[in-house]
């Protein structure tokens, strides 16, 4: 056996990190403005699980209108790696932080991301909106969508269901059924 071997067979194998650090979980990764694409297609070269969710946008110009693919949370990435492996995402171009507290990157709760892929697989109609935390309060009651809390709000004869990420800040409107909503308190 050479000294190498001996080297790396000593090393602890966490060295000495703690658990959190080791064990994969999904972040927010900011980015520079209009860069969220980009940096997801970089994060797809070097194989790093991540999630853009996007909707359906029209944009109109002078001659023509275009569908336009367009992130639901501007300005931002959800990359899945463990910390340990921190600087492959850093590195992007692109990315200027992980979404942090006291200088420590917080994982995205599994849970808003899951939400998150039900409303755009339930064919719903999902498109961003300014962050809400009050107003008039329901439960989804039946859909794909059953069981979620949000914030009702009624605009131009049509009601939708606004769901609010707070590590992020920012909420995305779900267009709904009335009758699929119970109100809450």
């Amino acid at each position: 056996m050479d000294t190498q071997t001996v080297i790396v067979e000593s090393l602890p194998k966490s060295l000495g990190l703690p658990p959190d650090y080791l064990e994969p979980k999904w972040f927010a990764a900011y980015t520079s403005a209009n860069h969220e694409k980009r940096v997801a297609a970089q994060l797809g070269l070097r194989e790093v699980e991540h999630f853009l969710p996007q909707y359906a946008s029209v944009r109109r110009w002078k001659d023509r209108r275009v569908m336009l693919q367009m992130p639901l949370f501007p300005g931002y990435v959800f990359v899945h790696f463990a910390l340990r492996n921190r600087l492959q995402v850093l590195q992007i171009p692109g990315v200027v932080h992980l979404v942090s507290f006291g200088g420590h990157p917080v994982p995205v709760a599994e849970e808003d991301l899951r939400v998150i892929q039900n409303c755009l697989s339930g064919g719903h109609q999902v498109e961003p909106h300014p962050y809400l935390q009050a107003g008039r309060r329901a439960r989804v009651r039946s859909g794909p969508l059953q069981g979620l809390k949000g914030i009702i709000l009624c605009r131009k004869n049509r009601t939708r269901f606004i769901l609010s990420f707070d590590l992020i800040q920012r909420s995305v409107a779900v267009e709904i059924d009335e009758m699929d909503l119970a109100p809450i308190g």
